[in-house]
C-alpha cells in the first residue's frame, strides 16, 4: 500500500531532494509539489501526509489546511520563533503531526545519547558548536537548538551555542561536556543532504494513521521506547 504524499516547499534545496528521494520509493505517490504561494487545499483531499519545508512564515498557513483537512502533517522547516512555534503547536491540534528540527538517523540518536551524558556527566560545562553552509538562514540551527533544549531540561541554565557558517557544510555538530580534568565530545557530521530528505519521507510513512499528537523523530525510530524499556 503506498502513501500519499504533498511536498510544500518543493522548489529548495531541500524540497528538490525529497521529491528525487520520494520518486525513488516505491511506497509514496506524489499527488502534489507545492512551491511559495501554491494552494495547498485544491489538492489537500488527495493526499495522506503534508511534507513541509517551506519557511517559518508559511508554516502556520500550511498547518492550519493540513489540520482543517484532518491530514497527517510532517514539518523539517526550521526557525521559528518562540511565537511562531507555539501558535504552530495550537494550529496543530486534533491531527497526527512529526515536527522535527533533524530528521538524520545519526542526529537523532545524538539526541538520544546526549541525554544520556547530559544525566551522567552532571559535573561538566557543557557548550554546543554547529557548522553549515553558508547559505542557511536561520542561526544557530534548529539541531543545536533542540541539543540545548535536552541538556537545559536537565541541567536547567543556558548552554552557549557557536555557529559557523562555512562554504557548503551539509552539517556538522558537536556537544562538549567538560571538567578541569576530561573532555567528552559528541560529534555528528552529514555527508549528504538526502539523509534529511529520507528521514523526513519515513516520518511521512510513519504518521499516516497515528493518533492526534505531536511526535518527533525520536518517535518515529522507536528510541523512546528503548529509553523506556532498558
Amino acid at each position: 500500500m503506498t502513501t500519499k504524499i504533498i511536498i510544500c516547499g518543493a522548489h529548495g534545496r531541500m524540497g528538490q531532494l525529497l521529491v528525487r528521494c520520494a520518486k525513488e520509493d516505491a511506497e509514496l505517490e506524489i499527488i502534489g509539489v507545492m512551491g511559495s504561494g501554491d494552494d495547498l487545499s485544491a489538492l489537500i483531499e488527495n493526499t495522506d501526509v503534508v511534507v513541509d519545508f517551506t519557511t517559518a512564515a508559511a508554516t502556520l498557513s500550511i498547518a492550519k489546511i493540513a489540520a482543517t483537512h484532518r491530514k497527517a502533517l510532517v514539518i523539517g522547516t526550521t526557525g521559528h520563533t518562540d511565537a511562531q512555534r507555539s501558535e504552530l503547536i495550537e494550529a496543530i491540534r486534533g491531527i497526527p503531526v512529526v515536527l522535527s528540527s533533524n530528521f538524520s538517523m545519526g542526529v537523532n540518536i545524538l539526541f538520544h545519547v546526549t541525554r544520556q551524558v547530559a544525566e551522567l556527566f552532571q559535573d561538566s560545562d557543557v557548550e554546543i558548536s554547529e557548522t553549515h553552509h553558508t547559505h542557511k538562514k536561520d542561526a544557530p540551527s534548529g539541531t543545536a537548538k533542540s541539543l540545548a533544549r535536552i541538556v537545559e531540561e536537565i541541567r536547567g541554565g543556558k548552554v552557549p551555542v557557536h555557529s559557523h557558517r562555512i562554504g557548503d557544510v551539509v552539517g556538522d555538530h558537536t556537544v562538549s561536556f567538560a571538567t578541569p580534568d576530561e573532555k567528552l565530545e559528541l560529534t555528528h557530521h552529514a555527508l549528504d543532504r538526502a539523509t534529511f530528505a529520507r528521514g523526513a519521507l519515513r516520518a511521512a510513512k510513519w504518521v499516516v494513521g497515528k493518533g492526534a499528537g505531536l511526535y518527533d523523530m525520536q518517535d518515529v525510530l522507536g528510541l523512546k521506547r528503548s529509553a523506556t524499556s532498558g
